[in-house]
């Protein structure tokens, strides 16, 4: 076993890099509506391999927008599911159709493939470009699914602090706490990409930031998969997974 990545725990898949929002304080910078997208066969036979040699405690699809493809969202959660994966999550914005009949079958299917907890990303900048109608509806078709839910909002220098968009976030979540929709703590915005481009006077210049999502290279607990299949310096396309687990390193 890889002594870098023996304490592997967690499996991420980044669905895609395509977007219905386009905010202020992505980490990742500008987004289209359309791109790559991870192919969710390959994605599925990856954590099936992976769990055939580790315990994995978590799995979680995200993007860019993951329910833009959730064809492929529903094949990994399946496995997921299928390997005893006892946390099944997606990050999504809510906004990948504004038909209240296919919000509702693409949230049977996620029920169904396995999703056992959604984050939803709602606040102060996904709401500047993103209609919260179409996202209510996609909140009460997951209650209806039986899904737990939590709204997942991101904070500008700290949850506390008294600056505009918090306080329109604080406004916006007071609305999915009306529907008994719980939040979390959400996270704190990271000065990358748009953040930084959009918002660099909320961060302080002589300051250095930690990325809260950098992995310490030499005890990997979590790896992630890029949309064209990319992991670890390798490539789940062609190669097996624990191939490209096993030859990683520094």
């Amino acid at each position: 076993m890889n002594p870098y990545i023996q304490n592997l725990n967690r499996i991420e898949f980044l669905i895609t890099y395509a977007c219905t929002g386009r905010c202020k304080h992505c980490s990742e910078g500008e987004h289209g509506i359309s791109g790559e997208h991870l192919d969710g066969d390959a994605a599925a036979r990856a954590v099936e391999s992976i769990c055939s040699k580790y315990d994995i405690d978590s799995l979680m699809t995200f993007g860019g927008e993951p329910l833009l493809h959730f064809e492929e969202v529903c094949k990994i959660h399946a496995a997921a599911q299928k390997m005893n994966i006892p946390q099944r999550q997606i990050i999504t914005n809510g906004f990948f159709s504004r038909d209240k009949e296919q919000i509702k079958v693409i949230t049977t299917k996620l029920a169904q493939s396995g999703v056992n907890i959604i984050l939803l990303s709602v606040d102060a900048f996904h709401q500047e470009t993103i209609p919260l109608e179409p996202v209510k509806i996609f909140a009460e078709a997951v209650k209806a699914a039986g899904i737990p839910l939590k709204a997942n909002p991101a904070w500008l220098v700290d949850k506390n602090d008294p600056n505009h968009y918090n306080k329109r976030t604080i406004e916006i979540l007071e609305e999915f706490e009306s529907m008994n929709i719980a939040v979390s703590d959400g996270n704190i915005i990271f000065p990358s990409g748009n953040a930084l481009k959009y918002l660099s006077k909320y961060f302080e210049a002589d300051k250095k930031y930690t990325n809260p999502y950098t992995e310490n290279p030499e005890d990997i607990r979590s790896i992630c998969v890029e949309p064209n299949g990319d992991v670890l310096g390798g490539n789940i396309y062609q190669k097996d997974i624990l191939d490209v687990i096993e030859n990683y390193e520094l």
